[in-house]
């Protein structure tokens, strides 16, 4: 399985960026999948998932803000982030997750995301 996060870059406050996740291996339509993020200093953390029924989740902090989807087609997994705020400066990391967790051998290399205020 290969997940190859991607779109990431430098946005001023306020602005919106979509990152994607393309998946080789795994058919991501079939599995709940999840956004992470790691900022520097910081553990990596849940932003976003969707389970196999589409139904989304979010952590408090980009309700509103953050959607997650999915194209079975293109076998690719999004992230529509607007209204960026500096603390979502992080890397961003997709990853299958298997009864709620994230799968260890699965992390790719995470796109970076700048937030400037």
């Amino acid at each position: 399985v290969q997940l190859q996060a991607y779109g990431g870059g430098l946005v001023q406050a306020g602005g919106s960026l979509r990152l994607s996740c393309a998946a080789s291996g795994v058919i991501v339509s079939a599995v709940s999948m999840g956004w992470y993020r790691q900022a520097p200093g910081k553990q990596r953390e849940l932003v976003a998932r969707i389970t196999r029924d589409d139904t989304a989740n979010y952590v408090d902090s980009v309700k509103g803000r953050f959607t997650i989807s999915r194209d079975h087609a293109k076998n690719t997994v999004y992230l529509q982030m607007n209204i960026l705020k500096p603390e979502d400066t992080a890397v961003y990391y997709c990853n299958v997750l298997h009864k709620g967790l994230p799968i260890h051998d699965y992390w790719g290399h995470g796109t970076l995301v700048t937030v400037s205020s």
